[in-house]
């Protein structure tokens, strides 16, 4: 392929993808501070002071059900440290007719609910669930879906076009070469900087749009979500999470699935503290119990077969969910160079265009 050609490919590439890469490295770039900017929009107990926990899972599962009677509870975030409140996720008829999530915080010791919100759809409320919706579908359902799948391609092209293109000024803008550091050449300087990172960003996160480019993924799907009161636990939580605990003294629970009829298993997502710093923190491992409480199946990270560990880390490595605040302050930095790529290349483009009039 002559010059010519490849800068027109790269050109073409990165201007149809442009406009949408800056939008998702921008929101991609909040989504690692998720936790700490969510934290605003939630109720402010125990920030001030430390508020121990005394209410047990059961008991706030019972007010829950209480409170919403006809509703179907999914699930529950555990409180981890001190301060923390219990969260149940739930579908209830009150709110857009049970179609959409509800999110019920209750205070660990008064059992007061505090406040209740929606899920991704309720940006007034729920910011980040709203900004995580949009970076995975430009909250479009599936052709949101499609159109990020293509997205991704089309910036892989001009990532790899950018290699081939600039290969000979790689070295030097590594070696800070006087030659190549000037001002017209920021969008070479950035890219090459930022080469490596957006090269694992988009190729970690064509892996996890895959599924948009099978058949079963157009196939039509007529499932509706049917709101039914959740039964009442058959077992106590909290004395099943203790036993647990002895013959898996190094798994922490931090989100609990609750089983939606008599003999339905209730699966507790975790993690070991022997895991791998890879791996997630909140969701890495899963055990389940049935319906008397007692360990009915495990899916721990070792256990996966070698396709689901793969995908288990490429995801990790896509959402930089390692690591603590360094990795979060460098996804973030490096994040934000997609953006400034598509602007710095729009810019370029347009100069080119002008000089051809000329």
């Amino acid at each position: 392929m002559k010059r010519q050609q490849l800068t027109s490919v790269h050109s073409i590439s990165g201007l149809i993808a442009g406009i949408f890469i800056l939008l998702l490295s921008l929101s991609g770039s909040l989504l690692m501070f998720h936790d700490e900017i969510d934290a605003v929009q939630q109720p402010m107990v125990g920030l001030t002071k430390i508020v121990q926990q005394t209410l047990t899972a059961d008991s706030c599962y019972k007010i829950v059900q209480q409170q919403y009677p006809l509703a179907s509870i999914s699930s529950c975030n555990l409180p981890v440290n001190e301060g923390q409140l219990f969260s149940f996720t739930i579908y209830d008829s009150s709110y857009q007719q049970g179609r959409k999530p509800l999110q019920v915080f209750i205070h660990p010791k008064t059992g007061n609910v505090l406040k209740a919100r929606g899920g991704s759809e309720d940006i007034k409320h729920n910011f980040m669930s709203w900004l995580a919706g949009f970076h995975s579908s430009f909250h479009a359902g599936k052709l949101g879906e499609r159109l990020l799948g293509f997205l991704t391609i089309v910036f892989l092209v001009s990532i790899i076009s950018g290699i081939i293109l600039y290969r000979r000024k790689i070295m030097p803008v590594l070696f800070f070469s006087s030659s190549v550091w000037k001002k017209n050449n920021m969008h070479q300087v950035i890219g090459t900087w930022a080469l490596l990172f957006n090269l694992m960003i988009s190729i970690t996160g064509l892996w996890m749009q895959r599924y948009v480019f099978k058949k079963e993924f157009y196939q039509s799907n007529d499932w509706v979500n049917t709101v039914k009161a959740s039964p009442d636990l058959s077992f106590n939580f909290d004395s099943a999470y203790h036993n647990l605990k002895k013959s898996h003294p190094d798994f922490a629970g931090y989100v609990v699935y609750f089983a939606q009829s008599p003999k339905g298993k209730t699966a507790i997502y975790g993690s070991n503290s022997t895991n791998a710093f890879i791996h997630s923190k909140k969701f890495a491992d899963v055990i389940s119990l049935d319906s008397s409480g007692a360990v009915y199946k495990t899916r721990l990270v070792n256990e996966n077969s070698t396709g689901d560990y793969y995908d288990i880390v490429n995801s990790q490595l896509h959402m930089g969910k390692y690591g603590g605040w360094p990795i979060k302050i460098i996804y973030s930095f490096f994040g934000l160079s997609s953006g400034i790529l598509s602007i710095t290349g729009f810019l370029l483009w347009r100069k080119r265009k002008k000089r051809s009039r000329m």
